[in-house]
């Protein structure tokens, strides 16, 4: 098996980041620890431990554990898991947890056929997905379960894996003699982006690959560890990257072609992955920019499928001209300021909505003052904030490009 396979952890303690999920005393761990876990759904980025804490599950409740992927099974192989677990249940007394991978991949037929098994307790489920379960799954599923987000690891978690496979001989590679500069795990805990799979079988591939010396060492280089990873290591220090990442954001704001383009070529040329460059030039496009010119959004998005799907060096060009073009746009951040004010009143819980803007789909009572606006020509003055808030102004239009178009549309620009 490869090594990520043979390093997943077998117990909780062993169990390493998603803290906010399994740390001491969250509800998770307590429920698992109780061995009163329900139906729920792990959803988060590739190699962040959903399918290993899966297991970890399935192993110290003592129950039976069925893994099936959504990609290559249906509603026959789900109905022979509830058929075999409703046996276990009635003849020994056995919970079943049935771990359905990419569970997304499921449509509602097929999701329908473990729903009465979900709600009698028949099965456990347990579904892994790196795709938004509200968006891509069923409702019906997803009011029978809980919902765990996992986060990308920390470079933190990533390097105590590495040296944990480094020195298990059990299942790891602790059973070479192996040096590796601090600088290549850093690099590898970088450009795993959050997922311990890459880290780990990178690291496989190189050992695996590289001669040892006439004292059986394994001397896993920059060079070699690069070539495994197929990322470059970087030529510069990580303070130097840092600051080049900072000076890159401030010209954009500063608008400042010359220097932007001349930091993006300097992170590009030092190893930096390009695809970093083009998200921080979207959210920049959007922040410094936003509705002073909201092309500049269209062309920043464009920018990154361009260089997606095209990849370096010609990536480059597209990428450069959304920087000139972000750079040479007028600015206002006036997105991000009434995003933020937004937010700190919204966090305060004001929740009762006017009557009039309430859903009537399901409501028994009728609701009426609601004015449509195309009613009266598209725009007619209504309150649409809750009562205690009605008059807060959370987005003001700058004087700077297309904006200054916006002010006196709406009764609230002031």
């Amino acid at each position: 098996m490869p090594l990520a396979e043979r390093m997943r952890a077998d117990t909780l303690d062993e169990f390493i980041g998603q803290e906010h999920i399994v740390g001491e005393g969250s509800l998770l761990r307590r429920a698992i620890k109780a061995d009163r876990l329900g139906s729920c759904i792990f959803y988060g980025p590739p190699g962040s431990g959903k399918t290993t804490l899966a297991h970890i599950i399935a192993n110290s409740t003592n129950s039976n554990y069925v893994y099936l992927n959504a990609v290559s099974s249906g509603v026959a192989d789900a109905k022979k898991v509830i058929d075999e677990a409703k046996q276990n249940l009635s003849f020994y007394g056995k919970k079943t947890y049935l771990l359905l991978d990419e569970c997304h991949r499921w449509n509602k037929a097929q999701s329908d056929c473990v729903l009465s098994a979900i709600e009698k307790g028949e099965i456990i489920f347990i579904g892994s997905t790196t795709e938004n379960p509200y968006v891509s799954m069923t409702k019906a599923i997803i009011s029978r379960c809980r919902i765990f987000e996992f986060r990308p690891h920390t470079r933190e978690d990533i390097k105590k894996c590495i040296f944990r496979a480094l020195s298990d001989k059990k299942k790891g590679l602790g059973n070479y003699i192996i040096r590796i500069e601090p600088k290549v795990v850093d690099h590898l805990c970088r450009i795993s982006n959050g997922d311990m799979r890459v880290a780990l079988n990178s690291l496989e591939l190189a050992v695996l690959t590289t001669l040892p010396d006439k004292d059986g060492l394994i001397y896993i280089t920059p060079e070699i560890i690069a070539q495994s990873s197929q990322k470059p290591i970087l030529s510069i220090d990580e303070d130097d990257y840092y600051d080049m990442i900072s000076a890159f954001c401030k010209s954009l704001r500063g608008s400042d072609p010359n220097a932007a383009v001349f930091y993006a070529l300097r992170l590009l040329n030092a190893g930096c992955d390009p695809m970093l460059i083009a998200r921080r030039l979207i959210v920049h496009s959007a922040e410094d920019v936003g509705l002073a010119d909201p092309n500049a959004l269209n062309i920043a998005v464009n920018a990154m499928y361009a260089l997606e799907r095209i990849g370096l060096p010609e990536g480059r060009i597209p990428l450069v001209e959304a920087i000139i073009y972000v750079c040479k746009a007028p600015k206002s951040n006036s997105v991000v300021t009434a995003l933020y004010a937004a937010d700190e009143i919204a966090q305060e819980g004001h929740n009762k909505v006017p009557d009039y803007l309430r859903d009537t789909n399901y409501k028994t009572e009728k609701i009426s003052g609601y004015k449509y606006p195309h009613d009266f020509g598209g725009y007619v003055e209504q309150q649409y904030l809750p009562d205690d808030i009605r008059d807060k102004v959370f987005y003001v239009p700058s004087d700077n490009g297309d904006e200054k178009n916006y002010k006196g549309i709406w009764r609230d620009d002031r």
